[in-house]
């Protein structure tokens, strides 16, 4: 039997209140991810994806309805979660393998741990580095890496402190598209070794089709959830997996959602 979702999101919606005026965001939006779980969100432009991700960290509040994580109630900012946004906002003053080690020196219980086994933590930064082909590139700042090195470095800091969660806010959207898909596999190889819980906005179909486990689409503002999609196609993926018919069938599946959303 299984046990309580890992992250649940129960009922929620949020007004956004601006001057005199209130704009209903989400709408008894509701939805459960196991623990080790990897879903993606889509739906049109305005759905509140975005919006989604400040509800789940806690950097916003609900108007109405309850998310817990780990059978915790989210009441303010949630310590300890993974993030990595569309651009890598890398430091440009440290270097690659001390950009990775940034959330060591902010998260507990790693930061009163870190002086006396540097050189672990140290090892530990550089095996995911080499795990994502930029152990050469440890000592380089961000100048010197092209998008896609920096990138693969912003999902290293995401993972260093070992995140229960990991939120993806369009980590790949400003990345040329054979880039892309390269970070793809970058992507799906950290999760399978780490199983960490992660949740990936995109507006790339094919994106949600080759990460996830399971792809929730979300109606028009106010967004809530009107398909679950499993994704039934084993891993490892790979592009070729991409050009299979019952890849490209799912994918349809989920565009002819949005379209009839986006009509209505």
């Amino acid at each position: 039997m299984q046990g309580p979702a890992f992250v649940k999101i129960d009922g929620v919606s949020l007004v956004y209140q601006m001057a005199k005026e209130e704009t209903l965001a989400v709408q008894d939006l509701s939805l459960d991810i196991e623990e080790g779980e990897f879903v993606a969100v889509v739906g049109p432009s305005g759905c509140g994806k975005s919006t989604l991700m400040k509800l789940v960290t806690g950097l916003l509040d609900t108007t109405a309805g309850m998310i817990t994580i780990g059978g915790r109630p989210v009441q303010g900012p949630v310590q300890g979660v993974g993030m990595a946004f569309q651009n890598s906002t890398l430091l440009p003053w440290r270097s690659t393998l001390e950009n990775v080690m940034l959330p060591l020196e902010i998260v507990e219980p790693h930061k009163r741990r870190l002086r006396r086994e540097k050189k672990a933590y140290i090892d530990r930064a550089m095996a995911l580095l080499e795990t994502v082909g930029l152990s050469e590139f440890a000592d380089k700042f961000p100048w010197q890496l092209s998008g896609g090195m920096q990138q693969r470095a912003n999902l290293c800091r995401a993972i260093i402190h070992e995140p229960r969660l990991l939120m993806l806010d369009e980590p790949f959207g400003a990345l040329d598209a054979f880039t892309r898909e390269e970070l793809w596999g970058v992507m799906q190889a950290l999760w399978m070794k780490k199983r960490f819980t992660a949740i990936l906005i995109t507006h790339d179909l094919r994106e949600a089709v080759y990460l996830a486990d399971k792809v929730f689409v979300m109606s028009k503002r106010p967004g809530k959830v009107i398909l679950s999609r499993h994704v039934d196609i084993p891993r490892p993926r790979t592009l070729d997996t991409t050009f299979e018919p019952h890849f490209g069938a799912i994918v349809h599946e989920l565009r002819d959602h949005i379209h009839d959303v986006r009509s209505s």
